[in-house]
């Protein structure tokens, strides 16, 4: 099974090892596009414009710290992806306390969305960097763009015959759309939210903490060593693990969606 996960904009504060080095990442056949990004994200970070660079990228003028951080990409310390990304999702997936045999099953089966690399694997050497997958470079444009022509040989390579879990928000799932018999093998995830009030039952689908419970249950599939091969599978597995799933109607060419419900966030 690949695991599909987004990004975070929460990062760690700086890395701990030696310097980037391209040809070392995960998906090689991506990188001639990650140079053309990360050149870009350089340049734009380290022009005279900083005001247009901030907007580009979504900061606020007290978050120009970040600006200079981008503009020497090339030379920053990395750390393993898996370390970099810091925010409420990987917060509840918390690898670092994964037994060694999840662990690896993350590291086979885990890839994160990214702005700027593409898609990286957990264990995959990066800087921390700011860039939102809806930022315009220069040269470069939009980047959810100009990554959906780069990404789907890779994806569909990397997702082979197997189950695809796809965890993206949003802007990161445009960037690849499963066609075809492998739509028929992806599995996107919503999570609702149900609770009771006066006497009523009302569901909503649940924004932020959203991505805490898709921590929690790539978490949990993990340390149960599930390998589902089948949407069917997972709904199995899932249930297994006591998490609510309901199954929406299937729609052919297109990825099956499951709903988890949550009473509690």
């Amino acid at each position: 099974m690949l695991i599909l996960l987004p990004p975070s904009e929460g990062k760690a504060d700086a890395g701990t090892g030696r310097r980037l080095d391209l040809a070392k990442l995960s998906l090689p056949e991506l990188n001639p596009v990650r140079e053309e990004v990360l050149a870009a994200l350089m340049a734009l970070s380290s022009g005279a414009d900083e005001a247009a660079a901030l907007d580009a990228l979504g900061l606020s003028a007290g978050q120009r710290g970040e600006l200079a951080r981008n503009a020497r990409l090339d030379r920053a310390a990395t750390a393993p992806a898996g370390q970099v990304y810091t925010g409420v999702l990987y917060e509840a997936l918390d690898l670092a306390t994964l037994p060694a045999p999840a662990l690896r099953a993350a590291r086979r089966s885990v890839l994160i969305s990214s702005g700027l690399w593409g898609a990286v694997r957990l264990a995959d050497r990066i800087p921390p960097y700011r860039c939102p997958i809806g930022a315009r470079l220069p040269q470069v444009g939009a980047l959810s763009t100009y990554w959906r022509r780069a990404l789907a040989p890779a994806m569909d390579a990397a997702g082979g015959d197997g189950l695809v879990l796809d965890l993206r928000s949003g802007a990161y799932a445009a960037t690849w759309t499963p066609r075809g018999e492998r739509a028929g093998r992806t599995v996107t995830v919503r999570v609702l939210h149900e609770r009771e009030t006066d006497g009523r039952v009302t569901r909503t689908v649940v924004s932020h903490f959203n991505k805490a419970t898709k921590g929690r249950l790539v978490r949990d599939l993990l340390l149960a060593g599930a390998r589902p091969r089948t949407a069917t599978g997972l709904v199995t597995a899932l249930r297994d693990l006591k998490y609510t799933v309901e199954e929406q109607p299937v729609t052919p060419g297109r990825p099956r969606q499951l709903d988890v419900v949550v009473t509690a966030l």
